[in-house]
Protein backbone atom coordinates (compact mmCIF):
# COMPACT_ATOMS: atom_id res chain seq x y z
CA UNK A 1 0.00 0.00 0.00
CA UNK A 2 1.15 3.39 -0.88
CA UNK A 3 1.65 6.06 1.94
CA UNK A 4 2.43 9.13 0.99
CA UNK A 5 3.73 11.77 3.57
CA UNK A 6 3.81 15.45 2.49
CA UNK A 7 6.09 17.90 4.28
CA UNK A 8 7.58 21.62 4.16
CA UNK A 9 5.15 23.90 4.48
CA UNK A 10 4.96 27.08 6.62
CA UNK A 11 4.38 30.57 7.25
CA UNK A 12 6.14 33.08 4.43
CA UNK A 13 5.84 36.61 3.49
CA UNK A 14 4.79 37.20 -0.16
CA UNK A 15 6.85 36.74 -2.70
CA UNK A 16 8.82 34.19 -0.98
CA UNK A 17 10.20 30.49 -1.16
CA UNK A 18 9.21 27.43 -0.15
CA UNK A 19 10.01 23.51 -0.98
CA UNK A 20 7.14 21.05 -0.47
CA UNK A 21 8.27 17.09 -0.66
CA UNK A 22 5.94 14.20 -1.40
CA UNK A 23 7.32 11.17 0.18
CA UNK A 24 6.61 7.85 0.21
CA UNK A 25 7.35 4.75 2.54
CA UNK A 26 7.88 1.46 2.01
CA UNK A 27 6.96 1.43 -1.71
CA UNK A 28 8.97 3.18 -4.67
CA UNK A 29 7.15 6.11 -5.90
CA UNK A 30 9.27 5.67 -9.53
CA UNK A 31 6.16 4.45 -11.41
CA UNK A 32 3.67 6.35 -9.81
CA UNK A 33 2.33 10.14 -11.19
CA UNK A 34 2.41 12.36 -8.39
CA UNK A 35 -0.13 15.48 -8.77
CA UNK A 36 0.27 18.15 -6.02
CA UNK A 37 -3.02 19.58 -5.09
CA UNK A 38 -4.56 22.39 -2.90
CA UNK A 39 -7.22 23.15 -0.88
CA UNK A 40 -8.74 26.51 0.15
CA UNK A 41 -10.73 26.88 2.52
CA UNK A 42 -14.04 27.61 0.69
CA UNK A 43 -12.96 26.41 -2.63
CA UNK A 44 -12.80 23.27 -4.41
CA UNK A 45 -9.63 21.44 -4.38
CA UNK A 46 -7.45 22.78 -7.17
CA UNK A 47 -4.65 20.59 -9.10
CA UNK A 48 -1.83 23.10 -9.38
CA UNK A 49 0.50 20.89 -11.01
CA UNK A 50 1.67 17.27 -12.01
CA UNK A 51 4.23 14.88 -13.21
CA UNK A 52 4.15 11.91 -14.83
CA UNK A 53 6.19 8.15 -14.06
CA UNK A 54 8.29 8.01 -17.05
CA UNK A 55 9.44 10.50 -19.44
CA UNK A 56 9.30 13.56 -16.48
CA UNK A 57 5.85 15.10 -18.29
CA UNK A 58 4.32 17.82 -16.20
CA UNK A 59 1.07 19.69 -16.76
CA UNK A 60 0.63 23.14 -14.80
CA UNK A 61 -2.86 24.78 -13.67
CA UNK A 62 -2.61 28.60 -14.94
CA UNK A 63 -2.03 29.74 -11.43
CA UNK A 64 1.36 27.65 -11.47
CA UNK A 65 2.77 28.40 -14.50
CA UNK A 66 5.79 30.66 -14.33
CA UNK A 67 6.12 30.46 -10.24
CA UNK A 68 5.57 27.03 -9.35
CA UNK A 69 7.64 23.67 -10.78
CA UNK A 70 7.43 20.40 -9.79
CA UNK A 71 10.23 17.82 -9.84
CA UNK A 72 10.81 14.08 -8.79
CA UNK A 73 14.08 12.46 -7.30
CA UNK A 74 13.89 8.82 -7.58
CA UNK A 75 16.70 8.07 -5.63
CA UNK A 76 14.97 10.09 -2.58
CA UNK A 77 11.28 8.29 -3.32
CA UNK A 78 10.15 12.39 -3.43
CA UNK A 79 8.34 14.74 -5.73
CA UNK A 80 9.09 18.46 -4.59
CA UNK A 81 6.96 21.49 -5.09
CA UNK A 82 8.90 24.00 -5.85
CA UNK A 83 7.17 27.37 -5.07
CA UNK A 84 8.39 30.84 -5.66
CA UNK A 85 7.05 34.45 -5.43
CA UNK A 86 4.35 32.76 -3.58
CA UNK A 87 1.24 35.30 -3.02
CA UNK A 88 -1.63 35.06 0.17
CA UNK A 89 -4.02 33.54 -2.24
CA UNK A 90 -1.67 30.46 -2.43
CA UNK A 91 -2.64 30.10 1.45
CA UNK A 92 -4.17 26.55 1.64
CA UNK A 93 -3.14 23.59 2.65
CA UNK A 94 -1.40 21.02 -0.10
CA UNK A 95 -1.46 17.69 -0.83
CA UNK A 96 0.41 14.78 -2.78
CA UNK A 97 -1.39 12.12 -4.68
CA UNK A 98 -0.35 9.36 -6.85
CA UNK A 99 -1.36 6.99 -9.11
CA UNK A 100 0.04 4.03 -11.48
CA UNK A 101 -1.85 5.19 -14.44
CA UNK A 102 0.03 8.60 -14.83
CA UNK A 103 2.69 6.78 -16.70
CA UNK A 104 3.34 8.62 -19.95
CA UNK A 105 1.25 11.84 -19.32
CA UNK A 106 -0.65 13.09 -15.89
CA UNK A 107 -4.00 14.49 -14.94
CA UNK A 108 -4.95 17.86 -13.17
CA UNK A 109 -8.24 16.39 -11.63
CA UNK A 110 -7.71 15.07 -8.02
CA UNK A 111 -10.18 12.27 -8.60
CA UNK A 112 -8.06 10.32 -11.08
CA UNK A 113 -5.40 9.60 -8.22
CA UNK A 114 -5.96 6.55 -6.02
CA UNK A 115 -3.36 7.34 -3.40
CA UNK A 116 -3.08 10.86 -1.44
CA UNK A 117 -1.23 12.05 1.74
CA UNK A 118 -2.47 13.87 5.05
CA UNK A 119 -1.95 17.47 3.98
CA UNK A 120 1.01 20.79 4.71
CA UNK A 121 -0.39 23.80 5.05
CA UNK A 122 1.17 26.69 4.06
CA UNK A 123 0.48 30.65 4.48
CA UNK A 124 1.50 33.29 2.81
CA UNK A 125 1.40 36.46 5.06
CA UNK A 126 2.92 39.67 6.20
Amino acid sequence: QLQLVESGGGLVQPGGSLRLSCTSSGVTLDYYGVLWFRQIPGKEREGVLCISSFGGFTTYADSAKGRFTISRDNAKNTVYLQMNSLKPEDTAVYYCAADLRMNTQCDLRVGQYRYGGQGTRVTVSS
